[in-house]
């Protein structure tokens, strides 16, 4: 009988509808604000892949050997990775590109696939400036003679909070360009690096993070970067994410990446 009246009533039927258009409106906003976030900050996000050339390039052409169809190269991993500057500096994950910093043969490769400031696709050779297994991290260069490419807008992790949204952007699976959501699930956590050693201080969120996520930014509200995507738990004999996944926090990158770019030599080199 409440119900009844509660519908015949026209007020209590207006104030209804009226709170149930503030709530769709709200959801809009929100949903603008997320899809705009992501614009602004995926060109800023690259693509790599691992290749191996299957024989010797018959030409020294950069155009040959990075064919579209890679017909002479197996493609043995994808990751992604993030324009730190304008010269074409770029920020991934150490076990991303490990084949090539470890490569005695000549063969291995990274092809760097990216977007200019005016939406223009295009890829490159990623040629190796240097790494920090120590902290999951390497910086490439590319070619970027012709184009004008979109850095990231580097945030801080020493504030973070839990329970604050993050989004991670990134190439899961090799699907380009992929977004999640999440929020800090937790801070100063401890992750295992390449080399061993305990990466501290790591970002704990639920967004996705997959293979092929490795290398990509995780992001805070404003698109600022506040880590580097690097590893989650997996489902036992599925490899698919569990919800808990880590981030290398910005601020040791921030420490670790202008000293890769100017010495090529690991920034924890010093303190041993």
């Amino acid at each position: 009988m409440a119900s009844l009246l509660q519908f015949s009533n026209p007020i209590i039927s207006s104030a209804i509808a009226l709170q149930q258009q503030q709530q769709d409106q709200e959801l809009d906003q929100e949903e603008d604000r997320i899809v705009r976030l992501f614009q602004e900050t995926s060109q800023s996000v690259v693509f790599i892949k691992d290749l191996e050339l299957t024989k010797s390039p018959r030409s020294s052409s950069k155009e040959d050997i990075f064919a579209d169809d890679d017909e002479d190269a197996k493609i043995e991993g994808t990751g992604s990775g993030f324009v730190w500057d304008k010269f074409g500096h770029i920020v991934t994950n150490y076990h991303v590109i490990d084949k090539l910093a470890t490569d005695q043969t000549g063969l291995q490769r990274c092809k760097v696939f990216l977007v200019d400031a005016k939406g223009t696709s295009f890829y490159k050779e990623g040629k190796l400036v240097g790494i920090d297994p120590a902290y999951d991290l390497a910086v490439l260069k590319v070619d970027v003679e012709g184009y004008e490419l979109k850095p990231v807008v580097v945030g801080t992790s020493r504030d973070l909070r839990v329970g604050q949204s993050c989004f991670a952007i990134g190439n899961p699976f090799g699907y380009e360009n992929t977004l999640t959501t999440g929020v800090v699930s937790g801070l100063g956590r401890e992750i295992p690096s390449p080399n061993g050693r305990a990466i501290r201080g790591a970002i704990q969120t639920d967004a996705s993070i997959n293979a092929g996520n490795s290398g990509g930014p995780l992001i805070d509200s404003y698109g600022h970067v506040i880590g580097v995507n690097t590893a989650t738990f997996t489902r036992r004999g599925t490899g698919i994410s569990s919800g808990v996944n880590f981030a290398i926090p910005i601020d040791t990158v921030m420490r670790t990446v202008p000293y890769l770019i100017v010495y090529g030599t690991p920034y924890s080199d010093r303190f041993q």
